[in-house]
């Protein structure tokens, strides 16, 4: 089947819904500075602390934020991925940020200079409300899974951050290993080999070494605890078509 005359072609940075829902005008501005770069499972994109030098904008990736304690151990924040950016810092106010961005889930992204970024930030009052409402979307994803963490079971948690996941890369297959999911969600492996295996059973999703398909989208949504649907509301109402599906 040939493709839609209105899809974006490939690796085209409007493949990020913040990018596509630029003006023309900032479009043409910040496109010719904006660099595609691999984002290898894994890599981290920066370490707490660190001074940011980048912002980036995932197209078929998934980074995760996740703050990390002084014996190592961590959990995830938030997600990122075609939805939003990394590196919010840089047009806050500040220069560094507080946790590690890692690469959930391996693909691309484009990345702008952050001094460009904080330049157009304060020139461009378009592209200052657009980043501003994400930011909030983003907040309210941190304060929701805080409280997802400490009052929902580990069968709701791996619910959402299923759903979230697949959201950001508009698929449902999804490369993860229980390991890696286990050190997002901050528990044990042997308690997500559990939950999936329940899943399993039910039909809502397919597990074979690392590779999850999701089968059950809606069974997933019923399952998930309120959390999964605050956070999506809040991401359509700020962001509107440069949200998340």
């Amino acid at each position: 089947m040939p493709p839609l005359h209105n899809a974006p072609p490939p690796h085209d940075p409007r493949q990020n819904h913040l990018i596509a829902a630029l003006p023309a005008d900032e479009y043409a501005r910040l496109s010719p500075h904006l660099e595609r770069v691999p984002l290898p499972l894994g890599h981290v994109l920066y370490e707490s602390g660190r001074v940011l030098r980048h912002v980036y904008f995932p197209t078929d990736a998934i980074v995760s934020l996740l703050y990390v304690m002084c014996d190592g151990d961590s959990a995830e924040v938030a997600v990122v991925g075609s939805e939003g950016i990394i590196g919010i810092a840089l047009f806050m106010g500040g220069e560094t940020m507080t946790n590690r961005a890692v690469v959930q889930s391996a693909g691309h992204a484009y990345r702008l200079p952050g001094q460009l970024v904080k330049r157009e930030f304060q020139a461009s009052i378009a592209l200052q409300h657009l980043l501003l409402r994400y930011t909030q979307a983003l907040l309210t994803q941190m304060a929701q899974t805080a409280v997802c963490n400490r009052h929902h079971t580990l069968d709701q948690q791996l619910c959402r951050w299923l759903l979230m996941s697949r959201d950001r890369v508009a698929s449902d297959e999804l490369l993860m290993t229980q390991e890696l999911i286990a050190n997002m969600l901050g528990v044990r492996r042997e308690g997500v080999t559990a939950a999936a295996g329940k899943l399993q059973a039910a039909g809502l999703i397919h597990y074979h070494r690392g590779h999850i398909t999701i089968l059950d989208r809606a069974g997933l949504e019923a399952r998930a605890c309120e959390c999964y649907a605050v956070v999506k509301h809040e991401y359509d109402r700020l962001l509107g078509e440069s949200s998340v599906a």
